[in-house]
């Protein structure tokens, strides 16, 4: 494969972990795959505050994981691809597992 190619994957790839990169980002995910929702019904349900909401969906819909529609005055956000939740659980399984192995090393250290 050519290496520009494979630099610019590598590159877009790196931009979407980077919209993962905060766990604000990824409550709201959570948040968003329950329902699509508003600022301020967001920022009510995350209890933080509306421009930190903002904020954070800014950098969302900047890489694609929430995509806005404008009903009326509101604007409603959803996820911009159901997937993202798909990968976020199949993270937390390696985390998961992570954590249990280190347990277990904990254990056998302990002893």
């Amino acid at each position: 494969m050519d290496q520009r190619l494979v630099q610019e994957i590598n590159r877009l790839h790196a931009e979407i972990c980077g919209g993962l990169s905060d766990p604000k980002r990824i409550t709201i995910l959570y948040a968003l795959a329950e329902r699509s929702k508003n600022v301020m019904e967001l920022a009510e349900v995350l209890a933080l505050p509306q421009p930190t909401i903002s904020r954070h969906l800014k950098i969302l819909r900047e890489r694609g994981m929430v995509v806005p529609e404008r009903r009326g005055a509101n604007i409603i956000y959803a996820l911009g691809d159901k997937r993202i939740i798909r990968a976020l659980d199949l993270l937390r399984q390696v985390l998961n597992d992570n954590l249990a192995h280190n347990a277990r090393l904990v254990e056998l250290t302990a002893k």
